[in-house]
């Protein structure tokens, strides 16, 4: 009777064996792999706008994460804070008080970029045109503006043609909202990437979004298309966050990135601190999964130049 009930006992637990465990060993997998990586950064500058009219998706944290995660593969970005709010700026550990120039000024006084560009003091290689307050009234005043849709356009393709440094990206952070800024942030760029958060109504406004974006191909800039989607703020637990993970890659196969980012308190807790996460705790799943979308970002690009090049 004895040898049987020590036949079917369990085994013993192992700590090896438990959930948190195989998390940290399938973590430092993904950053030994990270860390063998290398990329080479040419041809053309890509300009990316990043959007979502539908707000708290993480468009702003994408923005800044993904700027320096490219960084620190040795890309040199800059990103274009066209939200009121500065908080691309802020995240970036960029001062943007009233009396500092900004996107503003080169919007409604035809500042040179360059003029009020600032070097982000994460790495040299991120650059930041900030947001200040005064940005909040500039749709009202574009509205009288001589060429009013692609003023942030003109600026950039200048600061572009006359920098001796090249940048390998551009990321422009725009509001939750279709106006002017928006509009021109829409006409200054060639790719569009779209965070979607994977909760209940991801999808909402992303119709009318892409509305909007087919009325900008026609009338102000044909080359802009959707090049990139980002899903955030997953939680591989729910079935919600899979079932909208499903629906989004069944929609757009070939935009969506494998990629994504889960929902983590270090990814939230960093602006605080005037960081992205890739500074702020670098070694966390925010930042390992900032970093992979970036990789992914390069690498797709490459891939596409390739088969058009065949």
């Amino acid at each position: 009777m004895q040898e049987s009930e020590n036949a079917t006992a369990p085994a013993p637990f192992s700590i090896d064996d438990s959930p948190i465990a195989r998390e940290l060993a399938d973590l430092t997998s993904r950053r030994r792999a990270l860390d063998a990586v290398s990329l080479d950064f040419e041809g053309k500058t890509r300009i990316l706008t990043v959007s979502n009219q539908k707000g708290g998706v993480g468009k702003t944290t994408t923005t800044v994460n993904i700027a320096a995660a490219l960084a620190t593969l040795g890309a040199r970005v800059l990103v274009i804070d066209l939200d009121p709010q500065g908080n691309a700026s802020t995240a970036l550990g960029v001062p943007h008080t009233a009396d500092i120039p900004s996107v503003y000024d080169v919007l409604i006084d035809e500042f040179p970029l360059a003029d009020i560009i600032q070097t982000s003091p994460e790495s040299p290689n991120l650059l930041c045109a900030p947001s200040t307050i005064h940005l909040a009234g500039a749709e009202i005043e574009l509205v009288s503006q001589v060429a009013r849709e692609h003023r942030l356009r003109t600026a950039l393709e200048e600061y572009l043609a006359a920098s001796t440094d090249r940048l390998d990206y551009v990321l422009i952070d725009c509001p939750p909202s279709l106006g002017l800024l928006t509009i021109n942030a829409f006409t200054a760029a060639d790719e569009l990437m779209i965070p979607i958060q994977c909760e209940y109504y991801a999808l909402e406004g992303l119709s009318q979004l892409l509305g909007s974006i087919r009325m900008i191909q026609k009338h102000l800039n044909p080359t802009l298309h959707l090049s990139t989607i980002l899903l955030t703020m997953y939680d591989g637990r729910t079935r919600l966050a899979q079932q909208v993970a499903e629906e989004v890659r069944a929609h757009f196969p070939s935009e969506v990135l494998t990629t994504v980012i889960p929902r983590t308190v270090r990814v939230s807790e960093a602006p605080s601190f005037g960081q992205t996460v890739i500074a702020y705790d670098p070694q966390s799943v925010g930042a390992v999964s900032y970093r992979e979308a970036a990789v992914e970002l390069v690498q797709r690009q490459r891939v596409k130049a390739n088969e058009e090049g065949n």
